[in-house]
């Protein structure tokens, strides 16, 4: 039995960290924890509208880079392992009581290569040039406990029923330029835009719609027992006995196999191999040299800030609203339906020939000949451990008719916060939800705050849902140096873990005549 368990299917996740990392891709382009730190530029991330207490020049690639890995269900550990594929994870009774129906993993990654910001009058004028990258992936329970059994039991795809549909796996790389203004509009209300144009370094969606399997196959002990010449000894009735039994149960025999998988793909430099002789993709392989824009599209984010008492403020934005449009000569797209495997046993039983007394053992042993042929194929595409199968899939490629869109990983934000003394701490609540694939991502966070100076803000926070409410976040701007995580790494099963550092220049303060009273 095969014992490649994820390689495959995780190979290509793991092909396109490396090809993130190339590319300094990233998202996950904010910090929640940064959100009411007054005294930092990062939160204009989160919304436009909330200004900072001075301009900035960001340095070059250092200046912002955030990086984040989280799941619904899987422990920092566990993601490591699977992506390396290392070791027999998926055998341990502790991981697989771990698992959801439903499995998310998402990693994100941001840099910013050039940003500044700087005040002008009631304006904040901010532009940037930054690389984002979001991976996300669907694995169900189901691929895992399919994976474990084949490996754990013997002989198991012989008398099994396994539908392990559903893996995807979602990529978007992207550059984008943007240019945000942000205006007092009176001592209350605060309102912000960026425009953004993108820059597409590539696209995936992969989705494994269908794969189901079932089998009641006899062992390869009864097929020797039923193939041997002194099992057919015996009168002409007692060979005719055995004959109809066997054909009895033959027709209780059956292997099924139905796949059904789809890939959409604009990457350049992005090369589906096949194998001489083979009509379908064998392997996925990612030529850096070749890397290239694939495709443009256009951004907005929105949002605004409004004071309803002296110390309560209220604020919202809509992050991300925008495409990228994938050039047709950039894309490649496959589809996997290959005939489906489907082994009746009532075939193998019409072969058995009971009228003829003296052909009765040459025809059981042609009918077990057959039966064997065909349930060594059935194990060959289920037993070899890789949900990515390409025989099993049998991708297809066909031409591009036309250019692709997708849209952007768009994010709703709604905050409140409510400060003491003379403003210099607060607290607040943040809910942000960020509508990736394959399933959107919620959180809600908790902040104290104590920002006395611009030069010095400090800030605890707690998100209650991506990390299962096991983490707690920091927040610390010193001088031009800025550091934070919404989720600290607290041992090997953190569901969700970041960090983000910052190292900017200040610029000008905003005119006492221009702050909000």
């Amino acid at each position: 039995m095969a014992t490649n368990k994820l390689l495959s299917f995780m190979k290509l996740i793991g092909m396109t960290f490396i090809m993130t990392i190339i590319t300094l891709p990233a998202n996950a382009q904010f910090l929640r924890t940064s959100y009411f730190m007054e005294g930092t530029h990062y939160r204009q991330q989160l919304n436009p509208a909330l200004t900072p207490t001075k301009g900035f020049i960001n340095l070059p690639v250092i200046g912002a880079v955030n990086a984040t890995v989280g799941s619904t269900s899987l422990g920092y550990q566990d993601i490591i392992d699977i992506i390396d594929d290392g070791g027999d994870f998926y055998t341990k009774p502790d991981f697989m009581n771990r698992l959801k129906d439903n499995n998310t993993l998402n990693v994100n990654f941001s840099t910013e290569i050039l940003s500044a910001g700087w005040y002008k009058g009631k304006n904040f004028w901010s532009f940037n040039i930054g690389l984002r990258t979001d991976i996300g992936a669907n694995l169900t329970k189901s691929m895992f406990t399919f994976l474990n059994q084949m490996e754990t039991i013997e002989d198991n795809w012989r008398n099994s029923n396994y539908d392990i549909s559903g893996q995807q796996l979602n990529i978007n790389a992207y550059t984008e330029i943007g240019l945000g203004l942000s205006r007092q509009i009176n001592s209350r209300l605060t309102v912000g835009a960026r425009v953004k144009a993108l820059l597409g370094i590539g696209n995936m969606e992969l989705k494994l719609n269908r794969i189901a399997m079932s089998a009641n196959l006899p062992t390869d002990q009864q097929i020797n027992e039923w193939s041997n010449d002194s099992y057919w000894s015996g009168s002409s009735g007692e060979i005719e006995t055995k004959a109809k039994d066997l054909k009895a149960k033959f027709d209780n025999y059956h292997a099924n196999l139905a796949v059904g998988a789809e890939l959409k793909s604009s990457f350049k430099g992005l090369e589906l191999k096949e194998e001489e002789g083979k009509d379908y993709v064998t392997d996925f392989d990612f030529d850096s040299g070749n890397l290239g824009i694939a495709g443009y599209g256009f951004g907005i984010d929105l949002g605004a800030s409004y004071k309803i008492l002296d110390n309560l403020t209220v604020s919202a934005s809509i992050l991300d609203l925008g495409f990228i449009s994938w050039s047709k000569s950039s894309t490649k797209i496959a589809s996997a339906n290959p005939d489906p495997i489907n082994i009746k046993g009532s075939t193998y039983a019409d072969m058995i020939n009971i009228t003829d007394p003296q052909n009765i053992a040459n025809s059981v042993k042609g009918a077990l000949n057959q039966l064997q042929s065909d349930t060594e194929n059935y194990m060959d595409l289920v037993t070899q451990g890789d949900v990515l199968n390409y025989d099993m899939l049998q991708l297809e490629v066909g031409e591009a008719k036309e250019s692709r869109k997708s849209r952007l990983a768009s994010t709703l934000v709604l905050g409140a916060e409510y400060g003491f003394f003379n403003n210099k701490l607060a607290v607040g609540v943040l809910s942000t939800t960020r509508f990736v694939q394959p399933d959107a991502l919620t959180e809600l966070t908790f902040s104290a705050n104590y920002r006395p100076k611009s030069w010095f803000n400090v800030a605890l926070s707690y998100s209650a849902i991506q990390s299962a409410g096991k983490s707690f976040g920091l927040g610390l701007k010193l001088g031009p140096i800025f550091l934070g995580t919404d989720y600290m790494f607290l041992g090997k099963n953190s569901n969700s873990v970041n960090g983000f550092i910052g190292v900017s220049i200040p610029l000008n303060k905003r005119k006492a005549c221009c702050k909000q009273g």
